[in-house]
């Protein structure tokens, strides 16, 4: 199937809500302030709409004393509506707390002394100010719409306190009340107060009691949430100046029909996974591959526990661990066993298991291998996946670590050294190829693999001049993986790169300093070897290379000149350094 989100658009689409919906089908001369605020109406041909949100206020008086607040300041301001606003503040201040109101006007001492005394000489009793209030609504002769969103996030107290506001203070004329909130959630929520119980029979007759006419929203089809990914996806791309190829295209749309699709139905569910991938892409654009990106960040958003397991068992995911013995012989069906296990243990819902697995075995070989798919470990690695234990980080920090080379710092220092310009990212990438050898020489190789052009020439001199400096801890199983080891395999596979003409200089040239004299006779004696293996007749001495022999000339002569000062030395004055080579000085 085609993937999604082909056509980029610059903002994220807007929420689908009830509210928004109100919003479009409105009178064009309606201007909504946003949630939760006033809708202040300067046309009085529009329709006054007030927004409330109760989740704000923590008790009745409080929620009392803002509603009809927000209504008195709904109504247009024409004089046709003014003794309207001004019996609906009366209202409001005859049937809140004194100090209630005293702190949402900000009233001082002396008026707060004038405010009691205004309430004892005047007719101010409730029934007196909601009569008022009643006939002021009336007489102005339209309707004022109430809308109150999110009442599925409260308490059964609090949702008992707005139904009791909506169904006794709040019946005025004239003044409707549009209340949004998922049925599911706000049947569980009645069905926990002590005036409806466990019963849920009986929460739904409570609700009907209170909603008088039911507005279901459409059903949000298959095909409308297609779209709303599109659209929040291709926002996303666009914001960060991105666009996927065809193989990202590919594994995206693997990921999505195949395992997303079914969790991405509800535009808040839609809505939430993009705006975590948007809020969190940041500096890892360019960084990371971008479905990985996606596929981790999900697993952040609706699986967090199972988030948390990536990083428990990084080693087994990346394939860097080294392999306990009672799983050597371990057969597919037990590792995707052991998997669900875990995801269970991890409150992962039964009808999730299966997708999210697959989506980890879109990521890590050896779950990809266990579920009988093939798996291609340098290709993880050349579109910098979290499947590869040198970018694994960067997917659970939202960053580059500090240990890290961002990928365009590494390609500036590459092409510094191409140049043979000095810079900041030149010397960081040689100072981390000495101090984190096994990563940097694979990073070099990934590119060499992809087809990168590489200066070939100029890592190889810094190869020699940073060979008996070499800082970097074993690695692997058994600490095999040595940072001598790996910067020799990737001299030797320079080398290679290089026209034959051109070796025999730029080993003499390596050669020139004593730690290099060793990197450049070992680079040459591995790449002989393999040309001897290569021979079609192993019988017989293939034929050598001109080039070899010259080479062997230059790396020759540079030796002698590097251990002509100790061959005037006493045997007890000699040592011999960490990378091999003869030396005069005294320990």
């Amino acid at each position: 199937m085609a993937p999604p989100l082909q056509h980029p658009t610059p903002t994220l689409p807007p929420r689908t809500t009830i509210t928004d919906r109100l919003r479009e089908r409105s009178p064009p001369h309606t201007n909504y302030a946003g949630a939760s605020r006033i809708t202040r109406v300067q046309d009085s041909g529009s329709r006054p709409v007030a927004e409330l949100n109760p989740w704000l206020y923590s008790d009745l008086e409080s929620l009392t004393l803002a509603l009809f607040s927000e209504i008195r300041e709904a109504l247009p301001k024409s004089e046709r509506w003014s003794e309207a606003r001004e019996k609906i503040g009366g209202f409001g201040k005859a049937i809140s707390p004194l100090g209630k109101f005293t702190a949402l006007f900000g009233l001082d001492s002396e008026g707060l002394l004038q405010e009691v005394g205004s309430r004892i000489s005047g007719d101010t009793s409730a029934s007196a100010a909601k009569h008022k209030a009643e006939e002021a609504l009336r007489k102005a002769g339209h309707p004022v719409l109430v809308v109150m969103d999110d009442l599925d996030r409260l308490t059964p107290e609090e949702l008992l306190v707005v139904f009791k506001l909506v169904r006794l203070v709040g019946h005025l004329p004239n003044v409707y009340y549009l209340i949004s909130f998922d049925e599911r959630t706000l049947l569980d929520v009645l069905q926990r107060s002590e005036l409806v119980g466990s019963s849920e029979p009986r929460a739904r007759d409570f609700l009907e009691k209170i909603i008088q006419v039911r507005l279901d929203l459409p059903a949000f089809r298959e095909r409308d949430a297609d779209a709303l990914v599109d659209r929040s996806l291709s926002a996303v791309l666009a914001s960060h100046s991105l666009t996927l190829t065809a193989s990202e295209q590919e594994r995206l749309s693997e990921a999505y029909y195949r395992y997303l699709q079914g969790r991405l139905r509800t535009p808040r569910a839609i809505k939430r996974f993009f705006g975590q991938v948007d809020a969190t892409l940041g500096q890892l654009t360019g960084n990371v591959d971008i479905v990985d990106f996606l596929i981790v960040t999900f697993l952040r958003t609706s699986e967090p526990r199972a988030y948390q397991l990536l990083w428990q068992h990084r080693a087994e995911l990346t394939g860097t661990g080294f392999g306990l013995p009672s799983r050597r012989d371990e057969r597919p069906e037990q590792g995707i066993a052991r998997w669900r296990a875990r995801l269970q243990d991890a409150g992962v819902a039964e009808q999730h298991l299966d997708s999210v697995i697959g989506l980890m075995g879109m990521l890590f070989t050896p779950l990809r291998q266990a579920l009988g798919s093939g798996a291609n470990t340098q290709a993880i690695a050349l579109r910098r996946g979290i499947g590869s234990i040198d970018y694994f980080d960067r997917y659970m920090v939202f960053g580059i670590p500090d240990d890290d080379l961002p990928e365009p710092t590494f390609d500036t220092a590459l092409q510094q050294l191409a140049d043979g310009t000095p810079g900041t990212e030149a010397d960081e990438l040689l100072l981390r190829l000495r101090d984190d050898t096994q990563r940097i020489t694979r990073r070099i190789q990934y590119k060499r693999t992809a087809g990168t052009p590489l200066p070939a020439a100029a890592l190889l001199e810094a190869a020699a001049q940073q060979h008996g400096h070499l800082t970097a801890a074993p690695q692997g199983a058994f600490g095999l993986l040595t940072a001598d080891f790996a910067m020799s395999t990737l001299a030797e596979d320079l080398l290679t790169d290089l026209a034959e003409p051109e070796r025999p200089a730029i080993l003499k040239t390596m050669a020139e300093n004593p730690d290099g004299a060793v990197l450049a006779a070992r680079t040459l004696q591995r790449i002989t070897s393999r040309a001897g293996s290569d021979s079609p007749d192993h019988t017989q001495a293939a034929a050598t290379p001109d080039w070899i022999g010259e080479a062997r000339s230059a790396i020759s002569h540079e030796i002698s000149q590097h251990l002509a000062p100790a061959a005037s030395r006493p045997v007890d004055q000699l040592t011999v350094n960490r990378s091999g080579s003869v030396g005069g000085s005294i320990p």
